[in-house]
């Protein structure tokens, strides 16, 4: 599967970029200023595990500032979370950069979202699995409910595409992907007092 999914990531990815380029540039001139941070306002990377949990810089748009309150600490998410930033993040724009993993074969098109690092000791055997094949940017957990399903059902999703992987399996998450972006769905920009699903504590 490897074998055949790797040329066509690297061909899908380099058309993506090319095709993609317009709302490329647009996304970066607009952060560049709504973000109020210059080129630091626009690219946001963070260490995830990637295949075997070999750990990666992941690549996103930053969809939220860096402001903090007088004793320095960072607002809260909904705070920091721009009009601009709102609508890159539920129009999935802020994922393209990740464009750029697949070229470096970090990341593929389709496979478990690559999550956060401290995760990883939380994890029961059966979960580590997700990480016995290459992270992708969506995976048969998001079109299955992304931020609105407990962590929980995410893993077992998750898992149960490691089990099931193929090319039909991908084309179905392929296609659903694309459906579910233009038309918005499963995406939750505001969960309470928190702008992103709230963190795993390895039961939820």
């Amino acid at each position: 599967m490897y074998y055949i999914k790797r040329p066509i990531s690297i061909l899908g990815a380099l058309l993506g970029l090319i095709l993609l380029s317009p709302i490329f540039i647009g996304t970066i001139i607009l952060l560049f200023f709504v973000n109020k941070n210059g080129w630091k306002g626009v690219f946001f990377t963070q260490d995830r595990p990637g295949k075997n949990e070999k750990i990666f810089k992941a690549l996103k748009f930053k969809t939220m500032t860096d402001e903090k309150d007088a004793n320095g600490n960072l607002l809260p998410d909904a705070d920091r979370l721009t009009p601009v930033g709102k609508f890159v993040r539920s129009t999935s724009i802020d994922e393209l950069p990740q464009l750029i993993n697949i070229l470096k074969g970090d990341m593929t098109f389709i496979g478990p979202r690559p999550l956060l690092v401290q995760y990883l000791p939380l994890y029961s055997e059966e979960q580590h699995h997700r990480h016995d094949v290459t992270p992708g940017m969506s995976g048969w957990a998001q079109v299955n409910g992304r931020n609105n399903i407990s962590w929980t059902k995410k893993f077992e999703l998750d898992v149960y595409y490691v089990r099931h992987i193929g090319f039909w399996m991908d084309m179905r998450v392929f296609f659903t992907t694309i459906r579910k972006v233009l038309m918005r769905a499963d995406i939750n920009t505001t969960t309470g007092q928190a702008a992103t699903m709230d963190y795993f504590n390895g039961h939820n």
